[in-house]
């Protein structure tokens, strides 16, 4: 996780008081409301008929409180990943030790204290709501001290330069500015810190998605089931193109010397995350296998990402302004999305599956997939059409985009 600490740093201003409050930031994140727009509606088809709209209320800030906790495990895991890879072994080991006592013994002791603690959400326990503020207290603690640690670290120590042989992708010269491009956003995943620890958790989150999908029953209802599957699709170009433009912040004023380069950059992002969605296609293997999902099912999700949903990503080439350093660490400055981003990233997620649920009640399961494969293709085959008009939409804000973007560079 990238933190505003570094500019702090300078001011004097309590050290321990500068990352509580860039704790609180991230708790308080409008991103962990989102989960609210799943709960408060089960909450309210369940909940209601027995403990009314105050039952509703209480279960919802118990769920939130879990929410807060979740971004600060996240947030820890996150932080020592980007320290060292082998990090990986903590939330495996964690995950390792709840699925062996959930699958375990025959109780499914995992289950039973969730259903007890949802249970006291709903009627207001204090103790409930106590214990998790403890567990929040002490996650946070432990961040501050870790991320206060890495900071420091990283501000002072220099970096050996290695020399090693990287693909330059020559097969792609053949295809013009395009491919130059191509290979330009293919170097920018594959050697930017960012970039690749960005790689490197979707990928996870993928992974993990597939085999609780493949394996587990937990995720048998229609919403949970459509939501993993579409996730699985879009996290790799959402989790990519909700920054379109920013990254290319860094350099855009070269990219601006050369007529339509924009407009090719477009093209071969668009080429390129396309392509991309291939990675969790093969990564959802395992659920076809399993019967969990049909190869049907997953194509037409598939060109519904990068149909409909790519559509609304790349909108925010038009809008965003703020240049995104590539190679920056706890130490780097954060330009956190904007009201518009996070609208669009909200709804790529939400939106196909409101959409999923409201076709399946009215025209079933089958006439879903296939609306879902035509409005797909019908946004794919037209990509060039909406690029350009995106395109022409962006050079009419350029400048105000430039200023932006530099103001906003390291």
């Amino acid at each position: 996780p990238t933190q505003e600490v570094k500019p702090y740093l300078q001011l004097p201003i309590k050290k321990n008081r500068v990352l509580d409050f860039l704790l609180l930031r991230s708790g308080l994140s409008s991103f962990n409301v989102i989960w609210l727009f799943l709960f408060v509606p089960f909450a309210v088809l369940t909940v209601t008929h027995f403990f009314g709209i105050t039952g509703i209320i209480t279960y919802s800030l118990g769920i939130y409180l879990l929410v807060v906790f979740n971004n600060y495990w996240y947030l820890l895991c996150r932080t020592l990943l980007n320290e060292r890879i082998w990090w990986i072994a903590l939330p495996i080991a964690v995950y390792g030790i709840l699925a062996a006592l959930e699958f375990v013994p025959d109780t499914h002791p995992i289950t039973t204290f969730t259903m007890n603690l949802g249970e006291a959400f709903i009627v207001g326990n204090i103790f409930a709501y106590l214990g998790v503020l403890i567990l929040i207290a002490l996650i946070w603690l432990v961040n501050r001290n870790i991320i206060k640690r890495l900071v420091y670290s990283e501000i002072n120590k220099t970096e050996d330069t290695k020399v090693k042989h990287i693909s330059e992708y020559t097969f792609l010269e053949r295809y013009g500015e395009i491919g130059e491009f191509f290979r330009l956003e293919l170097k920018m995943l594959t050697r930017n810190k960012r970039c690749k620890m960005s790689l490197r958790t979707f990928s996870i989150i993928v992974i993990l998605f597939s085999v609780l999908l493949s394996f587990s029953t937990v995720y048998d209802n229609a919403i949970m089931k459509n939501f993993i599957i579409i996730y699985s699709f879009v996290v790799f170009g959402v989790g990519f193109l909700t920054q379109i433009m920013s990254f290319e912040g860094n350099y855009l004023d070269g990219l601006m010397t050369r007529k339509e380069s924009i407009y090719n950059l477009l093209k071969a992002k668009y080429y390129l995350y396309s392509i991309g969605v291939l990675i969790p296609l093969i990564l959802m293997i395992p659920t076809m296998v399993t019967g969990k999902l049909s190869l049907f099912s997953a194509i037409s999700y598939m060109f519904f990402s990068i149909g409909v949903v790519y559509f609304a990503v790349f909108q925010l080439a038009v809008y965003n302004n703020k240049t995104v350093p590539l190679n920056e660490g706890l130490a780097g400055r954060q330009n956190t999305g904007t009201a518009y981003q996070n609208l669009i990233a909200t709804g790529t997620f939400v939106f196909p599956v409101v959409l999923c649920r409201l076709l399946d009640t009215f025209f079933g399961e089958s006439a879903t997939r296939w609306i879902l494969l035509l409005l797909g293709l019908t946004f794919v085959l037209t990509a060039h059409l909406w690029i350009k008009n995106i395109y022409i939409r962006f050079m009419k804000r350029r400048y105000k985009n430039m200023e932006g973007f530099r103001n906003t560079r390291s």
